[in-house]
C-alpha cells in the first residue's frame, strides 16, 4: 500500500475499450512499460515490458491481456512492483499503443476507452484518452524515485503518432519544447 515515507509499492495499470463493430477488424491495444537506469533516466530503456514479455526479475508483468477489448470493465492489466525494482532504476514510463495492422486507428476511433492507474484502492489516474484523441499511442504515467529513494507517481498523458515498436523506443524520451 502507499505509505508517504516509503513511496509507492505495487501499482496496477488497467486498460479498457469496447470491441470493434461486428463487420470491422478488432481493435488491439497494449500497455507498455519502459524502465530507465539512474545513469541515463531519459536515454534508452533498460528493458520494455508488454503483452508478450515480463521484466527479467518479475517485478513488472501483464496479469491480463486482450486482443479485442471483449469482456467487462478493464480487460487488460499490468502490475508494477516498484518497491521491488533494483536500486539501479530511476524511472518507469507506462503507455498505451494501438496496433495499426488493419489500418490507422486513433484513440478517437475507439469507444469507451480508458486507463486506470491504482495502488490498491487508491486511484492515481483515471483517463479516457480524450486529450490525445488524434494519437495512435500515448504515455499515461511516469514513476520516479525522489531524493529519499521512494517511488512517486506523475501523470504523463502525452500523445504520439507511432506504432507500438517505435513508440516503445520514444515514449520515455525527454519532452521536446
Amino acid at each position: 500500500m502507499h505509505n508517504g515515507s516509503k513511496g509507492l509499492g505495487k501499482v496496477e495499470v488497467r486498460l479498457k475499450w469496447d470491441p470493434s463493430p461486428f463487420d470491422q477488424p478488432p481493435h488491439h491495444l497494449d500497455i507498455i512499460a519502459a524502465t530507465y537506469s539512474e545513469d541515463d533516466p531519459f536515454g534508452r530503456p533498460v528493458y520494455i515490458v508488454h503483452y508478450d514479455s515480463r521484466s527479467p526479475d518479475g517485478t513488472i508483468n501483464m496479469s491480463r491481456h486482450s486482443q479485442t477489448g471483449q469482456g467487462f470493465g478493464y480487460v487488460e492489466a499490468m502490475t508494477l512492483e516498484l518497491d521491488r525494482l533494483a536500486p539501479s532504476f530511476a524511472r518507469v514510463v507506462v503507455g498505451v499503443a494501438i496496433h495499426q495492422n488493419t489500418g490507422s486507428k486513433t484513440f478517437g476511433d475507439l469507444s469507451n476507452a480508458g486507463v486506470l492507474v491504482a495502488e490498491g484502492y487508491t486511484e492515481l489516474l483515471k483517463d479516457d484518452f480524450t486529450q490525445i484523441a488524434g494519437s495512435t499511442a500515448g504515455t499515461v504515467a511516469e514513476f520516479t524515485k525522489n531524493a529519499s529513494g521512494a517511488w512517486v507517481f506523475h501523470e504523463m498523458v502525452r500523445g504520439f503518432d507511432s506504432e507500438p515498436v517505435v513508440f516503445s523506443a520514444e515514449m520515455g524520451a525527454a519532452r521536446q519544447l
